[in-house]
């Protein structure tokens, strides 16, 4: 498309929060522009086709909460199949050194868990989640490492107050043709400038100059919807500063969580939709792993926080070569010859992303509030981090846009009103 000038309201960031904000625009009489670093649309969500056979979500891959998702119903307008079969979690296992006794054992130390930190969250005062772990629990490293899943940190960056105000229906969907797939098209219709990074938002004059790797353009008003950590970095400069967003940015840091996809032959003897956790290892630092999703011949594999950034960091097929050798530990060395790297993210060295999704670190619940308030009437705010309930997710990333957009026609409409 071509690049505009000067338009009424600028979106920065063509994820989810973005699609939400200038979906929620239109028929507005406003003109509306969203502009998008990468060359997709989707942020942190992607569908890939690794093989003729496997699709593979390398971002979101489960509505959340489904039966307050509002990805459902645009799932079902766009024509988009939803799985509705239980994920494989919690009770489900298909790890023979991980029997039932002890995994009962487990989800009644993982509950016990959620119950002292649920407690921790009345008192008057914040605090680390990990201080509600039970000293010398044998189950302590594996319930770290579902923090590191759940939140893509350990629990020592986690606060108790964020962790409660999180709101999970335990009810949890699929799309067929990929999280990703379905937020495409979602945005597929839209008017997004590709390809346009933008690094500064001078808002001291009357309207908002923003610079991109594209050009100039000015605007009326802007809705911020990039990750955290590109705030808290300042890869996008605000003019005059705003040390208030920056701290709350920091206080909101994007966790990390990790996939990486492996092609299975001779898939028949996992089950489908099955899981692998790795409950003989009893360490923070592992994996865990969905067998042959919707039938596919794979396995997908799932790591987080440091493990996840320590993998990163050794380079291209660290992911893959530390999956198979977990996956070889936990049902034989047959599995070798049996696995085939066909992806991998790394959301953690993507410029744009810079990490998975937000945590409250102890202390900072309240930035969440902080970052989502409006500056001037000028300057709005949304992403999956100034969500109050649904952060980390792709619905509540969504549902933030929308909120955005009705601030910008509130400050809009009355200034129309006065004028």
């Amino acid at each position: 498309m071509s690049f505009p000038s000067d338009v009424d309201i600028a979106i920065i960031g063509a994820g989810a929060a973005g699609l939400g904000a200038a979906h929620a625009l239109e028929g507005s009489g406003l003109s509306v522009i969203v502009l998008e670093a990468r060359d997709r649309i989707g942020g942190r969500s992607q569908t890939i086709l690794t093989a003729p056979d496997v699709m593979f979500d390398v971002g979101c891959g489960w509505l959340h909460s489904a039966d307050k998702n509002s990805f459902v119903d645009i799932a079902e307008r766009l024509r988009f199949e939803i799985d509705r079969n239980r994920p494989p979690w919690r009770e489900q296992s298909s790890h023979p050194a991980f029997p039932s006794r002890e995994r009962a054992e487990f989800l009644a130390a993982l509950d016990a868990f959620y119950e002292r930190a649920e407690d921790a969250s009345e008192a008057p005062q914040d605090s680390v989640a990990s201080e509600w772990l039970e000293p010398g629990n044998r189950w302590n490293p594996m319930i770290d490492a579902i923090s590191t899943y759940i939140n893509g940190c350990e629990l020592d960056q986690v606060s108790v107050y964020d962790m409660d105000a999180y709101e999970d229906t335990e009810i949890n969907w699929r799309v067929r043709r990929g999280y990703g797939a379905l937020i495409a098209a979602y945005g597929a219709n839209l008017d997004v400038a590709l390809n346009t990074n933008v690094t500064l938002i001078d808002h001291s004059s009357a309207r908002v100059r923003i610079e991109t790797s594209r050009g100039t353009l000015s605007a009326a008003k802007v809705v911020v919807t990039v990750p955290t950590n590109l705030i808290a970095d300042e890869a996008i400069r605000f003019a005059p500063a705003l040390p208030a967003k920056v701290g709350a940015a920091r206080g909101l840091p994007l966790g990390l969580a990790d996939k990486v996809m492996l092609r299975l032959d001779q898939p028949e003897g996992l089950p489908v939709d099955g899981s692998l956790r790795g409950g003989a290892l009893m360490r923070v630092a592992m994996g865990t792993y969905h067998t042959r999703p919707f039938g596919q011949p794979c396995i997908e594999g799932f790591f987080g926080g440091r493990f996840a950034q320590e993998l990163e960091d050794a380079g291209e097929g660290a992911l893959a070569a530390q999956s198979i050798d977990e996956i070889v530990a936990m049902l034989g060395s047959d599995y070798r010859r049996r696995l085939t790297p066909l992806a991998a993210s790394r959301w953690a060295h993507d410029p744009f992303a810079r990490g998975s999704y937000s945590h409250a670190m102890p202390g900072c619940a309240d930035c969440r509030a902080v970052l989502a308030a409006p500056v001037e009437n000028r300057l709005f705010f949304a992403g999956e981090a100034t969500s109050p309930n649904f952060f980390s997710t792709a619905h509540g990333a969504r549902d933030s846009g929308e909120r955005a957009a009705r601030e910008v026609l509130v400050a809009t409409n009355g200034r129309r009103a006065r004028s």
